[in-house]
């Protein structure tokens, strides 16, 4: 049913369990996996300085989830495809299951305050409903 599956992940326990979901789904399915991580960095960063230790601390913190990532593919027997891109999450997400067209997004869950949900959003609703194929919330 599924040929390829994208998973977006944020390198939370979420986004680990999404990924261990998404492995067992390529498996099942013998679909190609394909992972996107988004590192965000402020829309006006008060200095270079604060840039700087902004990309610092991404690359460390994405370096250790593509490691898991890669790990848990690996384990479970799973060619995983790993970008981490620099953009707004869901924009850069949905254009990444576009281009890889992707039957099928995973992502995690990560719960916020309902005053935050209300207010912002969270990223997984905004996906459900810009993403142009099916979206599993893993929570």
């Amino acid at each position: 049913m599924f040929k390829h599956i994208v998973i977006a992940n944020d390198g939370s326990e979420g986004g680990l369990r999404a990924l261990t979901l998404a492995c067992d789904l390529a498996k099942l399915h013998h679909a190609t996996l394909h992972m996107i991580s988004v590192e965000e960095i402020p829309d006006v960063p008060a200095s270079i300085d604060e840039v700087i230790e902004i990309k610092t601390e991404q690359n460390h913190k994405f370096h250790d989830a593509l490691v898991k990532a890669r790990a848990v593919a690996k384990e479970k027997g799973i060619k995983l495809d790993a970008e981490v891109v620099a953009g707004h999450t869901v924009a850069a997400i949905v254009a990444f299951v576009k281009s890889r067209n992707a039957e099928l997004l995973v992502v995690g869950f990560m719960g916020h305050s309902a005053l935050f949900d209300r207010i912002i959003g969270s990223t997984a609703d905004r996906l459900v409903r810009l993403a142009p194929c099916p979206v599993l919330v893993v929570k």
